[in-house]
């Protein structure tokens, strides 16, 4: 669909999935621009961010955020523009990050859950990542939760996304020794090459237990989790007494319609953690951390300005593509953080 500059382009959850997305679920329509009333701005979205927490929202099973409803627009944060504004403090021509933008070329604001950005960024897509909501969460999870002590092993799977690859760049910031797993040859080289770390294990390897052992002689002291499934499985006999797991995702599982088949692994995993005096804290970023955005973006900015945090995005163009970007993020066929470029 042709994008007219007097419309806006919404893409819209059609149907539930059923385990993994599909096409069909979304639908893209065409509606008029909207017009911001008192206390609000309009928004022209630039940039949008993909993100595996997105899956969950699509479903209606309980959880910490409202499901979007059938025939919604489908949520996410963007780097955008302002056009119009009635909001004090907010003039057109800024450049924003508004976490209620949606999947849209255009969003009306009041102002919630929005963050100036410097106009003349010369990466403004990276306030969605390594500057944004996965980096403040690879940071804070591994500071607060994790507290690395300098020698201390630290293992993070998903380990060149956005969230694994801030945590381990930072581990080895505070002298940790970093194990990394991700999916594939190309992105373990990365991941040791370019990122730093010790180490990194491909989990598509039958071998991952042992290899994992074999690189963990020490065993774990922290284990960031944001995946979950056979990856949590190599992990388990190694921790450490006194490990720490901050948990901020369970990417293997979001698409799954039943319990995994095997035998109740909860009973060895609650006697792992009283055994070995386990601490294991699941979080939510804004929920849990939103005061101490601007620290960390005090602490990254100039991390990433030095090139102390490395950074690679999988760019997708245009809005029209961004369910399939959604379907291949969860299926781990992305390179990086998602964002899609909706406009210059």
């Amino acid at each position: 669909m042709p994008q007219s500059p007097d419309r806006n382009r919404q893409i819209l959850l059609a149907s539930r999935p059923v385990g993994a997305p599909v096409p069909e679920n979304f639908s893209l329509v065409e509606t008029p621009v909207p017009t911001p009333g008192p206390g609000q701005m309009l928004l022209r979205n630039l940039w949008m961010s993909l993100d595996p927490y997105m899956r969950g929202r699509m479903s209606d099973a309980k959880s910490y955020a409202d499901p979007v409803p059938v025939g919604g627009v489908m949520p996410c944060g963007a780097v955008s523009r302002v056009m119009q504004s009635n909001l004090d403090g907010y003039q057109p021509g800024d450049l924003v990050m508004c976490y209620t933008a949606g999947w849209q070329d255009y969003s009306l604001s009041d102002g919630t859950m929005v963050f100036k950005l410097d106009p003349d960024m010369p990466e403004p897509s990276q306030a969605l990542g390594v500057l944004g909501m996965p980096g403040f969460t690879g940071y804070m999870g591994l500071l607060d939760i994790g507290q690395p002590k300098p020698g201390e092993t630290v293992v993070v799977a998903a380990a060149t996304g956005p969230v694994g690859s801030v945590v381990g760049q930072v581990a080895k910031l505070k002298g940790c020794r970093v194990v990394g797993i991700a999916g594939g040859a190309d992105k373990c080289a990365y991941a040791v090459d370019e990122l730093g770390f010790d180490v990194c294990l491909d989990h598509r390897l039958d071998s991952l237990a042992d290899d994992l052992a074999n690189a963990c002689p020490d065993g774990i002291d922290i284990y960031f989790e944001n995946v979950g499934g056979k990856v949590f499985d190599a992990v388990m006999p190694l921790l450490n007494p006194h490990a720490r797991i901050p948990v901020c995702g369970l990417i293997a599982q979001y698409n799954a319609t039943e319990l995994p088949p095997g035998p109740d692994r909860l009973p060895a995993l609650m006697r792992l953690l009283l055994s070995q005096r386990i601490r294991m804290q699941a979080f939510i970023i804004f929920d849990n951390y939103g005061p101490h955005y601007p620290e960390f973006l005090a602490q990254m900015t100039p991390w990433v300005a030095e090139g102390k945090v490395k950074v690679k995005e999988h760019r997708i163009e245009g809005l029209e593509n961004a369910p399939q970007g959604l379907i291949g993020l969860l299926e781990g066929q992305n390179f990086g953080k998602v964002v899609v470029r909706i406009a210059d």
